[in-house]
């Protein structure tokens, strides 16, 4: 019998007779779309949970992101990472933004505050930070800057579920925070996201724009799109909120073991922890350094003829694709963090039934004599 392969992540899905009685429910009521009761609970379930006042919730987080573009009415230049997932960059094209990368700090592989200013002009309308892997960025930073120039913030939180800092969720930073529930993320409702704002009347606008801009049924107030979240995927949701507190105490222990096994092996450096109070350890990045007797790439092959799937990830940059590569700010000396963590980076397999054996095993394939 052929030995399991291991991916870099797989999607946490409780006991399939404990999501029955919510599909029975969902075929007695009948109601299946359209903000229903499920939509409803969940939204005051995950309001409590990330400690937010207002959440709306999505059929995904690409879409969620567009609208959070559009409910702010962003236009012009939007300042924001390389070092991301393309869906960052492509739903600024999609609003007719154009995205002014900006390289990261080496250490945390966000958005460096300290290179922003340079990159903002008369166009400059907002900041697109990423709080990549679960790392807060420095909001304290960029909230001056945004504040200094009359800019909007808007936070790719797309890997930041249930992330704290100090003064509770970083959730709560900027003018709006965009969560992703794909099925690979911390929490996953199949296909899911949600836009996480201020005040009643923000949420308003965005529940108008996810609904094509629908008050009532004769009232059209704004061109909205159809992003709505289904039933069946909040019902989800509310049982998948059940079972989170196994799910980040076991990606702590992983975590946790990772960076124990690996404290010692030369050429080998763990991302440091962020400034969170806590955590969600949405993935496990290393980055693979000359003293290591394996390339990144030679490594990761490795990984991969032992049936371990860990992934480059963010590898290429965004800046390396076609509709990105020519904008003047897409250039190599401009992004020299982001391009020396593209060639280094390699996320390795982290979700809550990952068996310890294969952490043993993964742990076994670093040490080469």
């Amino acid at each position: 019998m052929a030995e399991e392969k291991i991916y870099v992540t797989q999607p946490y899905l409780p006991p399939l007779e404990e999501f029955v009685p919510y599909l029975e429910q969902i075929w007695a009521n009948k109601v299946l779309t359209n903000g229903g009761p499920f939509h409803q609970q969940l939204e005051q379930a995950l309001c409590r949970y990330l400690g937010v006042s207002h959440i709306s919730l999505f059929s995904n987080g690409t879409l969620a992101l567009i609208t959070a573009l559009q409910a702010l009415r962003i236009k012009g230049e939007v300042i924001t990472t390389p070092y991301s997932f393309v869906a960052t960059a492509h739903a600024l094209l999609w609003q007719n933004c154009t995205p002014v990368f900006v390289d990261i700090e080496p250490h945390t592989l966000n958005l460096d505050p300290a290179k922003i200013e340079a990159a903002i002009t008369p166009q400059t309308t907002a900041i697109l930070p990423v709080h990549c892997y679960g790392n807060p960025c420095d909001t304290a930073a960029i909230q001056k800057i945004a504040d200094n120039y009359n800019l909007r913030v808007i936070y790719d939180a797309a890997h930041a579920f249930g992330v704290q800092d100090a003064g509770g969720s970083i959730l709560r930073h900027g003018d709006l925070s965009v969560l992703s529930f794909h099925a690979t993320k911390v929490f996953n409702t199949f296909e899911g996201g949600a836009i996480i704002c201020h005040d009643a009347k923000t949420k308003q606008r965005i529940d108008h724009l996810k609904n094509f801009g629908f008050v009532d049924e004769v009232t059209v107030v704004a061109p909205g799109i159809n992003a709505k979240m289904s039933e069946i995927n909040a019902a989800f949701g509310l049982l998948q909120l059940e079972h989170m507190p196994h799910v980040m105490q076991r990606r702590a222990e992983i975590d946790a073991y990772y960076r124990e096994q690996l404290a010692h092996v030369p050429g080998i450096t763990c991302l440091p922890q962020g400034h969170q109070t806590v955590a969600n350890h949405s993935y496990f990045p290393i980055l693979v350094g000359p003293e290591y007797p394996l390339s990144r790439d030679a490594l990761y092959e490795k990984l991969k003829e032992n049936g371990i799937y860990a992934r480059r990830y963010f590898y290429p940059l965004i800046t390396d694709f076609p509709m990105y590569r020519l904008l003047p700010s897409a250039t190599h000396k401009k992004l020299k963090n982001s391009y020396s963590a593209a060639s280094s980076i390699i996320c390795l397999p982290i979700y809550p039934h990952l068996k310890d054996k294969y952490l043993y095993k993964i742990k076994k394939i670093f040490i080469i004599n």
